[in-house]
């Protein structure tokens, strides 16, 4: 029989089992962030019909999606969570509480070029607050604090959170003479930090024709080194939306401090539009400190009208959406997992010693009911072996079951790390274990 030789496909991510445990982990601590703001869990279908997942728009999309089909049915793989999202509220609407707060961690699907850091099948963190009708500014400057508390949460401190407002940008460029081209120079600026300015300048004269004095202000305007609200106050007065935009930033960076952003992790950011047409208002985009050559980890912002394709209510809302394979895989290249990240399967081993099983059985099912987590070793394997399977795991304390343990009705328990061995009462090396469990569970999953 011929063999096949197993590989994984091309911007597909598959891990060994101690880094899943800090992937997991990850997972797991950004759902108990986003928990304590309030957000309900939501698991969509990873597969859609084509119609619902290409309402927004083709062109792009369409080529990097995944499409299949059966019988007559038309489907897709999702490309991202939003849509999905879109078409859950309108078809829920009679039974969802408004603002409706949800995250979602899910799997995507993109047929792009594979890539350092980019794949094709990848995980993202969305989190959204959907409005009926209307959406209050509070919930913008929300999301930063959002962010902030997950990234932290898994043991990050270098990074910093960007942020804009597209009312800002679009009526700039209204105001400097430029209003019919805002979508195309948002979308030419927004690569400021690839290009940089001298080329951005002539991407905006060659490309999309502008004078001289219109680049001159768009260069000064989108690369101020001072405070923004500075040269927004230049402005102020010559468009009402503008006015709006500005009015909102500063609404935002009042609410910070108060939602526990530190000023050290976010700028006012005048050159941010993200490429995404549908953003309304504040925008985001989050990238670490000595990193930024990766691009951004995460990014989002305002939408006034998320179901448009489905319904006609009206429903603004403001998310954000964490590449959680990206991060991991930027984490793992530059060795910032952590050594000290407690990923063991298992926190006892117990090797019964004697033919008799039902002692060592009883204690896996008594520790386990303590919480924590128990394998029994009974392979046919020289002694050595078996405490070798523990310390090639990472198992912190094996617990040995031999005739004497059992007339004593006590056990035998070796320390892992340091090699001690303690003979006592099953309950007491119970509860010493899970103390030592707990503080090793203290350990983040990045240095």
């Amino acid at each position: 029989m011929r063999k096949i030789k197993p590989r994984t496909l091309s911007g597909f991510m598959e891990l060994l089992p101690s880094e899943q445990v800090s992937f997991d982990t990850m997972m797991q601590k950004l759902r108990d962030s986003f928990s304590l703001f309030g957000f309900t869990p939501l698991d969509t279908p990873l597969m859609e019909a084509s119609e619902i997942l290409l309402a927004k728009g083709g062109g792009e999309t369409e080529k990097q999606m995944y499409q299949l089909s059966k019988g007559d049915t038309d489907l897709a793989l999702r490309y991202e969570l939003t849509t999905s999202l879109a078409k859950y509220v309108s078809l829920y609407y009679n039974d969802l509480t408004f603002p409706f707060r949800r995250y979602e961690i899910g799997k995507v699907y993109r047929g792009e070029r594979a890539q350092r850091g980019r794949f094709r099948e990848f995980y993202q963190a969305d989190i959204d607050i959907i409005g009926d009708g209307s959406l209050n500014i509070l919930n913008e400057a929300e999301i930063p604090s959002v962010i902030y508390k997950a990234l932290t949460s898994l043991g990050l401190s270098r990074f910093y959170i960007r942020i804009n407002n597209r009312k800002v940008l679009g009526s700039f460029y209204e105001i400097i003479g430029a209003g019919d081209k805002a979508t195309e120079i948002m979308r030419t600026v927004d690569k400021l930090d690839k290009v940089g300015s001298d080329k951005l300048s002539k991407m905006l004269s060659e490309n999309l024709g502008l004078t001289d004095a219109q680049i001159s202000e768009i260069i000064s305007f989108v690369t101020y080194k001072g405070d923004p609200f500075e040269i927004l106050d230049k402005y102020k007065g010559k468009n009402e939306t503008f006015d709006k935009g500005t009015e909102e930033l500063l609404t935002l960076k009042t609410l910070l401090s108060g939602f526990g952003v530190p000023e050290s992790h976010y700028k006012i950011d005048l050159s941010l539009a993200r490429g995404l047409d549908y953003y309304t208002g504040t925008v985001y985009e989050t990238y670490l400190t000595d990193y930024p050559e990766v691009g951004s980890i995460g990014g989002g912002g305002r939408y006034d009208n998320l179901a448009e394709y489905f319904t006609d209510r009206k429903m603004p809302g403001v998310g954000i959406s964490i590449g959680l394979n990206r991060l991991f895989y930027i984490l793992q290249e530059q060795k910032l997992l952590s050594d000290d990240f407690y990923s063991s399967p298992a926190d006892v081993l117990i090797i019964p010693m004697t033919d008799d099983l039902s002692p060592a059985v009883t204690l896996a099912t008594s520790m386990r009911e303590a919480g924590l987590k128990v394998q029994i070793y009974n392979e046919d394997k020289k002694f050595k072996v078996k405490v070798s399977y523990a310390n090639k795991l990472d198992i912190p304390f094996v617990a040995f079951l031999g005739e004497d343990e059992i007339k004593g009705g006590v056990i035998t328990v070796k320390d892992m790390t340091n090699g001690q061995q303690t003979t006592a009462s099953s309950a007491m090396l119970t509860a010493g274990i899970c103390d030592k469990i707990k503080e090793l569970n203290k350990n983040p999953p990045v240095r």
